[in-house]
C-alpha cells in the first residue's frame, strides 16, 4: 500500500502529538516495512523522520509560499497526484476535497478533553477544535480513536457511529520498553541529584493535570520528595505557593528538558509515578511507566483504568486523604510496589509496538477494500 501522513507535528512538535506521530510512523516502517509511507509537511524538519519513511512538502510555487494553506486546501490535489492509496490523518485533521479526491482516508482523533472542560480553553480555540475535530471524523472513511472512551466521547458528543470507529491504543517511545545498560541509572541519578525515595509526575504542569492533589498530600508523607517533570505553566508557580504554605516547598522539584534515556531512568527508580490528571483521552506518560516497571498510582474514572490496568492505584481526583493514605500505604509495603510493578508489565503487553501495528494496518485494510 502507499499510504500518506499528516505529519505537520512530527515534524513541528518535540512532545506530544509529535511523540505520538513519530511513533505510529517508527512502528509501522518496522512492522509493516513492505508498504511505503509518505509524511507530509508545510514546513520539513531534518531528523525527525524514522527510517523507512519517506518526507514530502509542497509540490508547486503556491504551496511553498503558503505552506500552512497548502496543508488545509492543496494537499488533498497533490495526494492524488502522488497516487497515495490511503491517507491518515495523524492529529484530528483531514485536507479539504479529501472526499472527492480518490484518496481514502482515516482519522485519528486523541480527545474531545475541550467539550468536558471548556473552562480550560479560550473560546475560540474551542469553537476551531469543535469545527475541526467534528468535520474531520464526519468526513474521514474510518476514524481511529486512541481509547474506548475517546470513542464513547465520539459517539456521545458528535454522533459518530460506533461501527465507523475502531480503537488503536497509544504506545511510547522503545526507550521505555527495554532494559537499561548496566549502572546508567545510577549515573543519571548522580547527574540529577536524585534521592533514594522520590515520587515521580510526567506531563505538563497545567491545571487539568490537578498536580496539587500531590502536593496538598506532602505534608502527610515526611521526607519524600515530588519531581514534576514537564513544561511549566502559571499552574507551577501556584503549586510552589501552595507547598510554601504547606511547608514543603522544599520537596517540590520541577525538571525539565529532560532526554528519554534520563526520564526511563527516573520512572524505574522512582518509589511511585503519580498521573492525577482530571481527564485525558489516554495518558502516555502511564504506558511509560508501565513499561519502566513504575507502581502506577492515577485517578478513578475515564480513560484511567483503560491505560493503567488492574494492578494500578486509584484516588478520586478531589480525595487528599485518599491520595495521602494510598503513597503512605504504597510507600511502607515493598512487596506491594513490587506487586504493582509486575501487574504493569503485564498490562503494558497491550500497548507493544506489534499490537499497535496490527490495529493499524487492520484499519487501513478496511477502508482499502
Amino acid at each position: 500500500m502507499h499510504i500518506g501522513f499528516d505529519a505537520k507535528r512530527a515534524f513541528q512538535n518535540t512532545t506530544g502529538l509529535g511523540n505520538f506521530a513519530r511513533d505510529v510512523l517508527r512502528i509501522l516502517a518496522e512492522w509493516r516495512p513492505a508498504n511505503r509511507y509518505v509524511a507530509y509537511g508545510p514546513r520539513l524538519v531534518a531528523g525527525q523522520l524514522p527510517a523507512g519513511v519517506e518526507a514530502r512538502g509542497p509540490d508547486g510555487a503556491l504551496g511553498r509560499a503558503a505552506p500552512s494553506l497548502w496543508r488545509v486546501a492543496g494537499l488533498a490535489a497533490q495526494l492524488r497526484r502522488d497516487r497515495v492509496e490511503i491517507f491518515h490523518g495523524l492529529s484530528g485533521e483531514l485536507p479539504v476535497g479529501i472526499e472527492k479526491s480518490g484518496v481514502r482516508s482515516v482519522v485519528t482523533i486523541h480527545d474531545l478533553i475541550f467539550e468536558r472542560y471548556p473552562e480550560l480553553y479560550p473560546p475560540l480555540d474551542r469553537r476551531i477544535y469543535a469545527w475541526k475535530f467534528r468535520r474531520a471524523a464526519e468526513r474521514a472513511d474510518l476514524v481511529i480513536a486512541i481509547s474506548e472512551q475517546t470513542k464513547q466521547d465520539l459517539v456521545e458528543r458528535y454522533a459518530i457511529r460506533p461501527e465507523r470507529i475502531r480503537v488503536v491504543h497509544q504506545g511510547c517511545h522503545p526507550v521505555f520498553q527495554r532494559a537499561p545498560l548496566p549502572g546508567a541509572d545510577d549515573a543519571v541519578a548522580r547527574r540529577l541529584g536524585l534521592p533514594d525515595r522520590y515520587l515521580l509526575s510526567v506531563g505538563t504542569v497545567e491545571r487539568r493535570k490537578n498536580l496539587g492533589l500531590v502536593v496538598k498530600a506532602l505534608p502527610g508523607l515526611p521526607g519524600v520528595p515530588l519531581l514534576a517533570v514537564g513544561r511549566q505553566t502559571g499552574y507551577a508557580d501556584e503549586l510552589r505557593l501552595e507547598a510554601r504554605r504547606l511547608g514543603v516547598e522544599d520537596r517540590l522539584r520541577f525538571l525539565a528538558g529532560v532526554s528519554m534515556e534520563d526520564l526511563a531512568a527516573l520512572y524505574r527508580r522512582c518509589s511511585a509515578f503519580v498521573y492525577p490528571s482530571l481527564f485525558e483521552g489516554f495518558g502516555i506518560p502511564i504506558i511509560e511507566a508501565l513499561f519502566s516497571g513504575a507502581p502506577v498510582v492515577t485517578t478513578t474514572g475515564g480513560v484511567f483504568p483503560e491505560a493503567a490496568g488492574p494492578g494500578s492505584a486509584y484516588v478520586a481526583p478531589t480525595d487528599v486523604e485518599g491520595m495521602r493514605q494510598t503513597l503512605a500505604a504504597l510507600l511502607g509495603d515493598r512487596g506491594r510496589r513490587d506487586a504493582m510493578r509486575a501487574a504493569g508489565v503485564i498490562h503494558a503487553r497491550r500497548f507493544t509496538d506489534e499490537v499497535i501495528a496490527e490495529g493499524l494496518f487492520d484499519a487501513y485494510q478496511e477502508v482499502r477494500r
